[in-house]
């Protein structure tokens, strides 16, 4: 019979359809039950402080810390989990779940968490990004620009609150184009590459799938030393409209994007772009961002995505 596997589950009982939220809990601890999972339950609440809680974990001894909510739950704790000896497991819950995905997590409760027994311990790359003195970890993406002004209305939008559309076209009508000057370092003896660019969107991507389930490339990978930058150099905001149309039906035009993997790179733009980390805000214009390779350890599926490319 195995041994008792102690873990801090951080729960988010806002996370996904809150209607369900007290019968989801009862599944997970039922979930836990049979699979000799023992957990100490931390429910988030407005302004919990989940830094105390992962600082907790590890001066007890406690190296599991599973997260029941969507990515932006995962995103704020795994934010204080970076470069420590601690393993994240996720339970996802959320609306749209994309960390799970990348990672193989089943979607259903009882796999998930068997996951936590049964996974395969992954150390994965973090991004990290910092702009106007502001320094955030992501494990998804960074967007910049029209996606970062677009991206609480898109949301709210997705959780039903239709009484914003109006504000979202307004927003959209309204965007000019930047001039965005980029400076990618590869790592490589060659040196830097400067790219200039006028357009609406950029992203720098650490996994293949974002957004609402959109593979943006398949060869993007979270375990290669790498970011990828995606720029939408050119493009229109309605032809941004058609592709985003288009990705969400599975088609990505990769022919519509100008495509980089770098170590770090450096951005300026003007007018001032609004850039955000994994759906947070993180500052405007500026900003330099740089990938910490196997920074994370997460409890994965053993035919999880995202696997290192060959050299």
């Amino acid at each position: 019979m195995p041994k008792p596997l102690k873990v801090k589950l951080i729960y988010n009982y806002t996370a996904g359809n809150q209607n369900e939220s007290p019968q989801q809990l009862i599944d997970i601890l039922l979930a836990m039950q049979a699979n000799d999972i023992l957990p100490e339950v931390f429910v988030i609440e407005p302004g919990a402080d989940v830094r105390a809680v992962v600082r907790r974990a590890l001066a007890e001894g406690t190296r599991l810390v599973a997260v029941a909510g969507g990515d932006g739950t995962v995103d704020s704790v795994a934010h204080h989990m970076v470069r420590t000896p601690l393993r994240l497991g996720i339970i996802p819950i959320g609306t749209r779940n994309n960390l799970a995905l990348n990672l193989g997590v089943p979607a259903d409760i009882p796999g998930a968490v068997a996951l936590l027994r049964n996974g395969q311990p992954l150390r994965i790359d973090v991004g990290r990004a910092r702009s106007g003195g502001v320094t955030r970890h992501f494990l998804e993406l960074v967007t910049i620009g029209l996606v970062s002004d677009l991206y609480e209305l898109t949301d709210d939008l997705q959780h039903g609150d239709v009484t914003r559309i109006g504000e979202w076209i307004s927003t959209f009508m309204a965007a000019e184009p930047s001039q965005a000057l980029l400076t990618l370092d590869a790592g490589s003896k060659l040196g830097h590459r400067r790219v200039k660019a006028s357009g609406h969107v950029v992203l720098v991507a650490n996994m293949p799938y974002i957004g609402p389930n959109i593979q943006i490339d398949p060869k993007v990978s979270y375990r290669d030393g790498k970011l990828d930058v995606f720029v939408f150099s050119d493009m229109t905001k309605f032809h941004f409209i058609s592709f985003a149309i288009r990705s969400l039906a599975g088609t990505v035009d990769q022919e519509a994007l100008k495509h980089y993997q770098v170590k770090q790179l450096r951005l300026h733009s003007l007018p001032a772009m609004n850039i955000m980390a994994d759906g947070l805000e993180l500052g405007h214009g500026s900003a330099r961002i740089e990938v910490l390779p196997k920074a994370l350890t997460v409890m994965a599926a053993h035919t999880a995505r995202g696997k290192a490319r060959r050299k």
